[in-house]
């Protein structure tokens, strides 16, 4: 997960610590001793598709450890000789999705000898400590680093971000999810309900799902496939 150019805004590192053994990927990295580095994530049917890079060991190993999580499905797509690609399908809460929902997006997410890490980058016009308590409430964690940057690190700028929205969506897509946000379904709590806005999309809720659901990953792919 890599960043763009800097914008020149001032911004706040948080570095997060983590050694509970019900996130998979800390679990798996202390189990096994070996590294899982998250390189993409994309939302799928409710749950989240996790694509951990692992390193140092048997990919079996890992992906046993992972389908013993109740929540957690585990599909292998790649497999080298020390490791390979997994994909974690998770039910429930995400903590680097929820750092990105609070406004400061993941730059790294590892887990490595029974430690995750999550280092994120916050603009600072936001209110560091409202985030961090919010966060912490949810998903505990231990804030290892706060750090002043000089510039906040945009994924794109306004006509890069303008350009890859046209390249991702469809102009139905785009449209869907600008009337979903405009009309406050994405407020909590919603302003406008599912059937409410398939209605004035003149949609049936299958559609509206499928919809927002192709745009959300797109979005999210902007956000960690970097």
């Amino acid at each position: 997960m890599s960043s763009s150019r800097s914008d020149g805004s001032p911004a706040v590192e948080l570095e997060f610590a983590f050694h509970e053994p019900s996130y998979p990927f800390v679990r798996a990295s202390e189990v096994a001793s070996c590294r899982l580095e998250l390189e993409e994530m994309i939302p799928r049917g409710g749950a989240y598709a996790e694509f951990f890079s692992v390193h140092g060991t048997d990919l079996a190993v890992v992906e046993a450890l992972a389908e013993s999580h109740p929540a957690v499905t585990v599909t292998v797509i790649e497999r080298y000789d020390d490791g390979g690609l997994l994909e974690f399908l998770v039910e429930g809460g995400c903590p680097a999705v929820r750092l990105a929902e609070l406004g400061a997006l993941p730059r790294s997410v590892v887990g490595e000898r029974g430690e995750g890490r999550i280092v994120a980058e916050l603009p600072a016009s936001y209110d560091a400590g409202e985030v961090i308590a919010a966060f912490q409430s949810e998903y505990g964690g231990e804030l290892v680093a706060k750090r002043e940057r000089e510039s906040f690190t945009p994924l794109f700028s306004n006509r890069e971000l303008d350009r890859e929205l046209e390249r991702r969506l469809t102009d139905r897509q785009h449209e869907v999810l600008e009337t979903a946000f405009e009309a406050g379904y994405y407020d909590w709590p919603r302003r406008t309900s599912g059937a409410e806005l398939a209605d004035r999309l003149g949609i049936s809720q299958p559609t509206l799902s499928e919809h927002l659901t192709a745009a959300e990953r797109e979005l999210l792919g902007l956000v960690f496939d970097r």
